[in-house]
């Protein structure tokens, strides 16, 4: 747990004090909630530069155990907000899971995950990645990799097992969609059976992120997806190798969000308002002037309040830099993007692609029509809020006008096909052209039935 400590400069609280009469805050005494891990770092950026003070708020920031718990502390009113799994605000509106309407004003970051496999499957997919001309693999890798290793572990009646966060995290979505890129069925979801390992080539199943390099190195699981520092843990303590970054399956992809109840929106306005300010200022410092701040940004989140893991882990990644095998190391300067790019800005065309993945392997049993993707992307993504913050934060002389998309429809242009690691590309306008346009997956009026894909 992180507190304000209260003996601040007396000028600092007046100031806040003063803010906040002036802004009329409904609450400025908030607890939000995270989860161990480097994408939560506009959080604790917020806290630490004192960017939650400046809008008059009182913060206190509190790790949870598990993304269930962190959700359920939202919808009961212990937590005021927290740092969520984009599914998870989508999830919970539509009714799949814990029901509750949670809206997001604020998207937290791009990119940031990856995936890793044990020594031994790596050695195992090897053969069969090619290799450049300074003898290192060459990348992105490709799941058609690692068919032929599932497909001998099942002649052998051995399950192949894989690790990923929680069924509406985006890590399962990206695990399922680099399998399926590769010829793999990741299995599906039914009304009846939530388990997600029906028809299944690999079976996925939850683990909690700091558990994975654990978990992996007993061998219960084979390879997980996870956000960092995860994955790079696993190469310091050599138990595992990082195959593929988020990045490369789909550049720029939306990965967490920040979460708090429509309730708590309606009934606090200019304190939602003030909470984005501050995070909008957090996602700039984190990004300014080509990641200079990320040093320190590091050695904030290695501190145990926060992600706890070493400094040289987090760094890995936070810094611009990936390492895949050992000394394998890469330049990756998007790996963590929390500003640029428009990352902030909450997009419907966001929303929309983790409906398709949520239609695409059972978890929304039946087909709809496109205008209902759109309408659920309205009813929680609120990018109002966010552009009235980013507004606040221009006339205050704290953001540059050119930075923040005013004339978005809220839709992003299509990604395009060599931007996806299959080729195939995103229009968030169009999901059920999308869904058909995906060879493996539930398109049309198709249902899963017992074990069958009916339709």
């Amino acid at each position: 747990m992180k507190k304000f400590v209260m003996a601040l400069a007396a000028s600092t609280a007046l100031t806040g004090a003063a803010y906040a009469q002036s802004m009329d805050l409904e609450k400025d005494e908030l607890t939000f909630g995270f989860i161990k891990l480097t994408d939560m770092a506009p959080l604790a950026v917020a806290y630490e530069q004192g960017y939650f003070l400046d809008e008059g708020l009182f913060v206190t920031l509190e790790a949870q155990a598990n993304w269930k718990v962190l959700l359920d502390g939202v919808i009961d009113g212990k937590l005021d907000g927290a740092h969520m799994l984009a599914g998870q605000p989508l999830a919970a509106t539509i009714g799949f899971g814990t029901e509750a309407h949670i809206i997001t004003p604020f998207s937290m970051d791009l990119n940031g995950n990856g995936i890793t496999v044990s020594n031994e499957i790596w050695e195992q997919m090897k053969p069969n990645i090619p290799v450049g001309e300074d003898g290192k693999p060459v990348h992105p890798i490709s799941a058609s990799a690692l068919k032929p290793v599932v497909e001998k572990y099942q002649s052998e009646g051995k399950p192949f097992n894989m690790g990923m966060v929680l069924p509406v995290s985006t890590h399962n979505y990206e695990l399922r969609y680099w399998l399926a890129a590769g010829g793999l069925e990741p299995g599906y979801y039914s009304t009846d059976n939530i388990s997600g390992q029906i028809a299944a080539d690999v079976l996925l199943s939850v683990t909690p992120p700091p558990q994975m390099p654990a978990t992996l190195e007993a061998g219960t699981i084979y390879g997980y997806c996870v956000g960092e520092p995860w994955n790079q843990q696993a190469v310091f303590k050599g138990i595992g190798v990082p195959v593929i970054t988020d990045y490369e399956l789909w550049k720029n992809n939306p990965e967490k969000v920040f979460g708090i109840t429509a309730e708590f929106a309606e009934e606090n306005p200019n304190t939602t308002k003030a909470v984005v300010k501050a995070l909008i200022r957090a996602a700039m410092w984190l990004d300014e002037n080509d990641n200079a701040n990320r040093p320190e940004a590091v050695e904030i989140l290695s501190r145990p309040e926060y992600v706890g893991a070493d400094y040289d882990v987090i760094a890995n990644s936070m810094t611009g830099t990936f390492e895949y095998e050992k000394g394998d190391k890469r330049e990756v300067p998007d790996f963590n993007v929390f500003f640029r790019y428009n990352a902030t800005y909450p997009y419907y065309s966001d929303a929309v692609w983790y409906l398709t993945q949520m239609r695409r392997w059972g978890q929304i049993a039946e087909g709809k029509p496109d205008s209902w993707y759109d309408e659920v992307a309205k009813s929680v993504y609120k990018p109002e809020i966010y552009l009235e913050a980013a507004r606040a934060l221009v006339d205050e002389g704290l953001a540059n006008e050119a930075d923040f998309p005013w004339d978005s429809d809220g839709y992003k242009a299509a990604t395009p096909a060599e931007d996806i690691i299959d080729g195939i590309p995103y229009d968030g306008k169009a999901p059920n052209a999308y869904l058909e346009s995906l060879p493996i997956g539930l398109k049309g009026d198709q249902k899963v039935v017992g074990t069958e894909i009916q339709g």
